[in-house]
C-alpha cells in the first residue's frame, strides 16, 4: 500500500527549485494552512499572549506539515500505480526519501514546540498528531478512518484552552463540536474521490458507505456540531445563534445535493458550516475555557 511495496513511484532528475516546490506541494498545503489558521483564530479568540500564540501556531504548523508529508510519502507507490497526477512524491518531482525526511524533521520539531505550550496542552496535541500518523499508516483503509479526524479536531480547542494561563480545561461543547466537525471534514474531503480510492484498495468508512451513503450522512455531524455550540453553553440562546444554526442546517443539506453536479460542493458546504461555527466561538470570546 505504500512506496515500499508494489510499483515504486516515478523517479526523475529534478533541479532544486523544482524539488523545493514539489516538497512544498507534498505537504498538502491547503489542509496545513486551514488547520493552522483555525488554531491561530481560536488562540486569538481566547486572548493568548503573543508568545503563547506563536507557540501554538508553530506547534500546529509543524504537526500538520509532518502529517501531510507522511501521507504523501506513504501513498507514493499507490498513487503512482493509480496514475494520479499532482502528487509530487508519486510523480518524481521530489524523492520519497526526502519527503519522509521532511515528515520526520517536522514531527520531531513538533514535540518541543507542543510541550512548550504546557505539559497538558502539548500532550493533547502530540496525541492528535500521532492519531493522524496512525490514520496515514493504518486507519485510512479501515472502518475507523473517521476516528483520527475526530481526535484531531477535538484537540484544537483543547490545545488552545490548556495553553492559556492556569491551563483551564476546555468546555465540553467545544471539544464535542470539534470532534463532530472532524468527522464531517473526513466525509466531505473523501466524498469526491470515493470511487477512485476504492479502486486503489482503500476501504475507509466513506468507501464502505459509498457515495450516496456518505452524502446522506454528512449533514448529521455538521448539524450536530453547530447544535452543540448553540445549545451547549448555559443561559438563553441568542437569536443570532439560532440564525446560525438554521443557516448551517440549510448549507449542510444543500451541499451534498449539489455534489451531484459539483464534486467539491459537499466539502465547500462543510467548510462554510465550520466557518460559521468558528464565528460562534469567536463571538463568545473566552467560551473555550
Amino acid at each position: 500500500m505504500d512506496a515500499m511495496d508494489g510499483a515504486a513511484p516515478v523517479t526523475t532528475a529534478v533541479r532544486w527549485p523544482g524539488r523545493a516546490a514539489g516538497l512544498a506541494l507534498a505537504c498538502h498545503p491547503g489542509p496545513v494552512v486551514a488547520v493552522t489558521a483555525l488554531a491561530c483564530a481560536l488562540a486569538a479568540g481566547v486572548g493568548l499572549s503573543p508568545g503563547r500564540f506563536a507557540l501554538v501556531g508553530a506547534a500546529v504548523l509543524a504537526g500538520q506539515l509532518s502529517v501531510g508529508w507522511c501521507n504523501d510519502a506513504y501513498d507514493a507507490g499507490r498513487d503512482a500505480r493509480a496514475g494520479r497526477r499532482g502528487k509530487p512524491a508519486a510523480d518524481g518531482a521530489v524523492p520519497v526519501q526526502v519527503v519522509w525526511g521532511a515528515a520526520a524533521v517536522s514531527g520531531l520539531l513538533c514535540v518541543p514546540l507542543s510541550l512548550a505550550c504546557g505539559l497538558l496542552a502539548g500532550t493533547v496535541h502530540l496525541a492528535a498528531v500521532a492519531a493522524a500518523w496512525l490514520y496515514n499508516l493504518r486507519l485510512k483503509a479501515t472502518a475507523l478512518s473517521w476516528l483520527p479526524y475526530a481526535v484531531g479536531f477535538a484537540a484544537l480547542p483543547s490545545l488552545v484552552a490548556l495553553a492559556a494561563p492556569g491551563a483551564p480545561w476546555p468546555r465540553w461543547w467545544t471539544v464535542a463540536a470539534g470532534a463532530l466537525l472532524g468527522v464531517a471534514a473526513h466525509l466531505g474531503d473523501t466524498l469526491p474521490d470515493i470511487e477512485a480510492d476504492r479502486a486503489a484498495g482503500i476501504r475507509g468508512l466513506p468507501h464502505r458507505l459509498g457515495a450516496t451513503g456518505t452524502r446522506l450522512l454528512l449533514p448529521v455531524p455538521l448539524l450536530g456540531a453547530t447544535a452543540v455550540l448553540v445549545l451547549g453553553p448555559p443561559g438563553p440562546v441568542s437569536a443570532g445563534a439560532l440564525a446560525v444554526l438554521g443557516l448551517a442546517g440549510a448549507v449542510a443539506l444543500v451541499g451534498p445535493v449539489l455534489g451531484r453536479w459539483w464534486r467539491k460542493a459537499a466539502l465547500a458546504g462543510a467548510v462554510a458550516v465550520a466557518a460559521a461555527d468558528l464565528a460562534l466561538l469567536l463571538v463568545s470570546g473566552a467560551a473555550l475555557t
